[in-house]
């Protein structure tokens, strides 16, 4: 099987980095226009000494084609001095194959494959702005989870951060209080516990996407005497307002912008200082990776200060 044989070369000669899988990449879609056997002279710079044709730039357009929109930098590959013996190497594994068009491609892919699990554990990137305002950081950090959520189809990225940063943010705002934390997919489940954060009487729950059986939740903090409040993105806040009306709890939960209230909450902590919102946002990330690493068993979820 194609695949098994691929992944067997993978392995054995350790292609684990951006340059090495981007050398099989770019050959595998550069040899559509060799016959067989493939001189590897031709795939190299005339020195020898590079894979012609290789880099970023050539990488993320072959990622593009494929609808992969994640991008490596654009020196990617050029200074390896590994490269051009990859080349050769896998020139040698295809000339062994004979793959026709319809092997190639189906090559191309699983290398393209390859990029959307390395994109997946990378750690997300912070890069403070000052230019930028709080909001617009928030909503950066959440766009990376997106992404990486579209290339992984079932994770649930973007709730799972959303959390840890309500959890980092209470645990900054609030040093004097213990807050409980829990893994996402914990929290994501029906279960007995009655929220995600419990402070004296208040409630918070953390979602996406609200569910009734999230309201049913709501419903039972009520019955507790208890006051829940929704954190959910802007974009979902019609619809809790609208199932807590549909529930007839109009009026007796609070449904909050998650963006807002984290924005709002780290000015607060850096008393409004242009000199401490960096500081404050850095503590933040350092705050969300403890709770992460805690709490959680996908190592990439951590945020890597830049």
């Amino acid at each position: 099987m194609l695949e098994a044989r691929l992944k067997e070369f993978k392995e054995t000669n350790q292609l684990v980095t951006v340059g090495a899988m981007g050398t099989a990449l770019v050959v595998t879609r550069r040899v559509r226009l060799q016959p067989y056997p493939i001189d590897s002279k031709t795939l190299l710079s005339p020195s020898g000494g590079q894979v012609a044709g290789l880099s970023g730039a050539a990488i993320n357009k072959i990622l593009l084609s494929h609808g992969v929109t994640n991008r490596v930098g654009t020196e990617s590959g050029r200074t390896s001095r590994g490269t051009p013996d990859i080349a050769r190497y896998y020139a040698a594994f295809l000339n062994e194959l004979k793959l026709d068009d319809d092997g190639l491609e189906i090559a191309e892919k699983w290398w393209v494959d390859r990029f959307k699990e390395f994109f997946a554990t990378e750690p997300f990137q912070l890069k403070y702005d000052a230019s930028k305002t709080l909001k617009v950081f928030i909503e950066a950090m959440l766009e990376q989870a997106l992404s990486r959520q579209k290339l992984s189809p079932g994770k649930k990225y973007v709730g799972a951060m959303l959390q840890h940063l309500i959890g980092a943010k209470l645990a900054l705002a609030l040093p004097e209080i213990t807050i409980g934390h829990h893994g996402f997919e914990v929290a994501d489940a029906v279960s007995s516990r009655s929220g995600d954060f419990v402070i004296d009487d208040a409630i918070l729950h953390v979602t996406t996407a609200p569910v009734p059986s999230l309201i049913d939740k709501c419903q039972a903090n009520l019955n507790a005497g208890l006051r829940p409040i929704i954190l959910t993105l802007p974009k979902s806040i019609g619809s809790a307002e609208s199932q807590a009306e549909q529930a007839g709890m109009d009026g007796r939960i609070e449904v909050l912008d998650a963006v807002q209230f984290l924005a709002a909450n780290l000015y607060e902590i850096s008393l409004f200082k242009g000199a401490a919102r960096k500081v404050t946002v850095e503590n933040l990330a350092k705050k969300y990776n403890e709770i992460v690493e805690a709490v959680e068993s996908d190592a990439s979820l951590v945020i890597a200060l830049e």
